[in-house]
């Protein structure tokens, strides 16, 4: 048998070199036969064996039957549903046919194409879970969420950390990725997170009514698509994997001036994609983005309260003290991520104004408050009462 290398010297000595199939026999030892079957064959000569229909072969139009009904059958369960047919074909050579032939009948995968962000238009937004709880103080640690921010065109970033994904939290850590970036997008791009998201991609009143006072627009991306914001996605995993690893926290400030001072660092880096720095970039969006207003959107909880006879009010399971002095007056509580404010619905006073504690279970009382209560109990105490003389008692029991 003519070998690859002999085949492809006898082509060339034929019709390159111009020896004809006489002198080539001569010279090769070779029959004329072998020679011509040689320069006739256009493909180099190899061992093939008559294709052996395989053990899945009867069964194949089962199969497409089956993809048809439900392009994302498992292999298991083809083989279950196969096996009465008298189907034997192992894991391997089923899972082999069926990647092959999956992509004839399930939907035409979807394709995507590369968004070019001009500067200043959107902002894309999503919650960050950290792996490890967050220390609070007093002995607690709790779960806490990141909101995180990243601009289209320059990819800087910003986080804020808060402790639930109550819109009002939300919407805080909106408020303070904004000022961190220090302008205004045209659009603040989310998915369809729980507080911010109303349903059919509107918007719930209280972040449409953020938005509105900052006279910024909004856009929700559709159900179970992360590609549509790839940016801040791809931020998050670059968070995840370079932020919390290795770190300690003292308490919640810390966390949020560690986290500063990371963005601070990660806005510096040579981006690989945009081949630029966020920071020069951003520089440059800061030239055409609207300007922060003087006073950001009120993000506080707000309730209208009575103070009751134990003066405290009570938020995420801690109780604040009150002024004892407006027991029984209505009071408005205001509530933000820094402190805790009740006034006096009829005068303004002020009932109490105390640091907002995140540990939970506590009851945080202002040194005033405690005086006040006691002078009260002591007063209540020491009530002037009548001291009848023994002599009238003698002539009662006489």
């Amino acid at each position: 048998m003519v070998g690859v290398e002999q085949w492809a010297e006898l082509r060339r000595a034929h019709f390159v070199g111009g020896k004809s199939i006489k002198r080539l026999a001569r010279e090769t030892g070779l029959s004329r036969n072998t020679i011509r079957r040689a320069l006739r064959s256009e493909a180099p000569p190899g061992y093939r064996r008559p294709a052996k229909p395989g053990v899945l072969e009867p069964f194949k139009p089962d199969i497409h039957r089956l993809l048809k009904g439900d392009p994302m059958l498992t292999g298991v369960r083809v083989r279950e549903l196969l096996e009465p047919l008298g189907c034997t074909a192992g894991k391997t050579v089923a899972d082999d046919y069926l990647r092959e032939v999956r992509p004839l009948f399930a939907p035409a995968p979807r394709s995507f194409q590369r968004t070019v962000y001009r500067p200043g238009e959107i902002c894309q937004f999503d919650v960050w879970e950290p792996e490890d709880e967050v220390p609070v103080g007093h002995g607690q640690t709790r779960q806490g969420w990141v909101v995180v921010a990243c601009l289209g065109y320059s990819r800087a970033g910003a986080g804020v950390l808060v402790f639930s994904k109550q819109t009002e939290d939300l919407l805080a850590g909106i408020s303070g990725c904004l000022v961190r970036l220090g302008a205004l997008p045209q659009t603040l791009a989310w998915d369809r997170q729980a507080g911010i998201h109303g349903h059919q991609g509107r918007p719930t009143d209280a972040f449409a009514a953020f938005c509105g006072q900052l006279r910024v627009g909004w856009h929700f991306c559709e159900g179970a698509d992360p590609q549509a914001k790839g940016a801040v996605e791809r931020l998050q995993g670059y968070l995840e994997t370079n932020f919390e690893p290795g770190r300690k926290f003292a308490n919640e400030l810390d966390f949020q001036d560690q986290l500063d001072g990371w963005f601070v660092k990660a806005n510096a880096r040579m981006h690989r994609t945009i081949r630029a720095r966020p920071v020069d970039r951003l520089a440059d969006e800061h030239t055409v983005m609207a300007r922060l207003p003087a006073v950001m959107p009120d993000t506080s909880r707000r309730w209208v309260m009575r103070v009751p006879p134990d003066p405290h009010l009570r938020l995420d399971t801690n109780d604040y003290s009150l002024d004892p002095a407006f027991v029984g007056r209505r009071v408005e509580v205001c509530a933000d991520q820094q402190a805790v404010t009740a006034v006096v619905l009829d005068t303004g006073e002020v009932a109490c104004r105390h640091q907002r504690v995140f540990a939970r279970h506590r009851t945080i009382t202002e040194l005033e408050h405690a005086r006040a209560l006691k002078t009260a109990r002591g007063a209540s105490a020491e009530a002037p009462v009548e001291v009848r003389p023994l002599a009238r008692y003698d002539q009662l029991i006489a």
